[in-house]
């Protein structure tokens, strides 16, 4: 019997939302299995801002979306061969909002071996939209 196709997909998963189920559910359909790396609160917080949902909390969240058979938790920001040779990764999925420079520098080994897909945002929900109304909604 054939090993199974593994899917990997990093994300933050900061206020787990539809646009993070769509690109979860995109990514499923490339293969047999879906692995999500999370990355941690200070790798977040160094290219983005500190998450509101710890990691744990978000492992837990993306862990229960049916989508995903694997959550690895503190997950590399810049992902290596010998990364996706431990996992058993056959593929790569990210969304299409990163550009040409940022996909070279993170994804890398996965773009150089013609592993990395890059799927459309889909949906006009982000965290950051979320964040905002919330915002608005208290300041009311």
């Amino acid at each position: 019997m054939s090993q199974p196709t593994r899917v990997y997909v990093d994300m933050v998963g900061d206020l787990f939302h539809p646009g993070h189920v769509a690109l979860l559910q995109a990514a499923r359909k490339f293969g047999d299995e879906l692995v999500v790396g999370v990355l941690s609160d200070e790798t977040v917080a160094t290219y983005k801002r500190q998450p509101i949902m710890t990691l744990e909390e978000r492992v837990a969240m993306i862990a229960a979306c049916r989508y995903v058979d694997e959550v690895i938790p503190d997950s590399p920001y810049r992902l290596t061969r010998d990364f996706l040779n431990e996992h058993r990764l056959a593929l790569v999925v990210h969304g299409d909002d990163v550009d040409a420079d940022g996909v070279a520098d993170v994804y890398g080994p996965a773009l150089e071996a013609g592993l990395l897909r890059l799927v459309p945002r889909m949906g006009d929900v982000s965290t950051t939209a979320l964040i905002a109304r919330v915002r608005n909604s208290i300041g009311r």
